[in-house]
């Protein structure tokens, strides 16, 4: 899903009011019109930069998407098996900065699912797969070498990225405040502090219900 895209400050002004238009209006609810009025240029300058409102939305999700990619100190602390108390961190301030400087992701990718689903699973395959997989194995090998609990890396990966996406609003629903913390440095050391005390390794885990009861003699 490559696009051909002029580069210019006039083609990131047209992108950046795009994906603000189309994180609360939707795909279908927002126009080129609207689009170039917010951009302060005229349609047929946008048409000149993007041939059809689909390659706009997709340039605008693109652009947010690109807040995900790691930093390189964090891919080598992946790849190099630094010790979670380093990689995780620096992974959470990554969510963390997303969730203040780029809020409109989220929903964009809502609104790809719903409205363009055709395409919406290739573009994560192509642009977020590749990091989350990459988390996913540095999980999995952490849980093999004894680091951190025995759990799903799997099911690990899905929940760091939810607390630290979607905390702040569940935090309102559930506090009546907003913002849950002051700044996205402040989210990302608590976000730390939660996942390292909850990820240490445990000396006994404690059994379910199910194994108690049949396991008096074992």
């Amino acid at each position: 899903m490559q696009l051909s895209i002029k580069n210019t400050a006039t083609s990131e002004k047209i992108v950046v009011s795009a994906a603000q238009l189309f994180a609360r209006q939707g795909y279908h609810g927002t126009s080129t019109r609207d689009i170039a009025r917010l951009a302060g240029v005229s349609e047929n300058t946008l048409f000149r930069h993007f041939e059809r409102k689909e390659d706009l939305f997709w340039s605008a999700l693109r652009w947010h998407a690109s807040a995900l990619k790691m930093r390189r100190d964090l891919v080598e602390g992946i790849a190099q098996g630094q010790a979670p108390e380093v990689v995780l961190p620096k992974i959470l301030e990554m969510l963390a900065d997303l969730v203040s400087y780029r809020p409109e992701l989220l929903r964009l990718i809502s609104v790809a699912f719903v409205e363009l689903e055709w395409k919406a699973e290739a573009f994560c395959q192509e642009n977020l797969a590749p990091d989350l997989s990459a988390i996913n194995h540095y999980f999995r090998m952490n849980i093999k070498s004894g680091r951190i609990r025995d759990l799903d890396p799997t099911m690990l990966t899905a929940a760091l990225m939810t607390t630290a996406l979607v905390h702040p609003g569940i935090s309102k629903l559930i506090e009546g405040k907003n913002p849950a913390y002051s700044n996205s440095l402040e989210a990302s050391r608590a976000h730390s502090r939660f996942w390292l005390e909850l990820l240490a390794p445990k000396a006994a885990p404690y059994p379910w219900p199910a194994e108690r009861s049949g396991s008096a003699t074992s």
